[in-house]
């Protein structure tokens, strides 16, 4: 049990990493740093869009709006960081699960 632990605990770290980077490109196309007309940057765009909004559209959904402030990736981040902490580290190390 302890490896499957493992592999979800990278996996959601990896996704966690998407997640950023995904925030990180929509502050630099919302600036105009980087263009969207490039076709490099609208196909990392558009491949971090489809990972990672399946995922934030049910919480933009239950957020309230914040003017134009999307906080929907740092909750999911929270969700995640939750997920590892209460769950996944107890299953690798063979300590009991306590959400307390």
């Amino acid at each position: 049990m302890s490896s499957l632990a493992y592999v979800l605990n990278l996996l959601l770290t990896f996704f966690v990493y998407l997640l950023i980077a995904q925030a990180i490109m929509s502050w630099l196309l919302a600036f105009n740093v980087v263009n969207y007309r490039n076709q490099v940057v609208r196909t990392i765009w558009e491949f971090l869009a489809r990972i990672t909004e399946p995922l934030l559209r049910p919480i933009r959904r239950i957020l309230p709006s914040f003017g134009g402030i999307d906080l929907s990736p740092l909750v999911l981040i929270l969700i995640i960081i939750f997920l590892q902490r209460a769950i996944l580290f107890p299953l690798e190390t063979g300590q009991p699960i306590s959400l307390l």
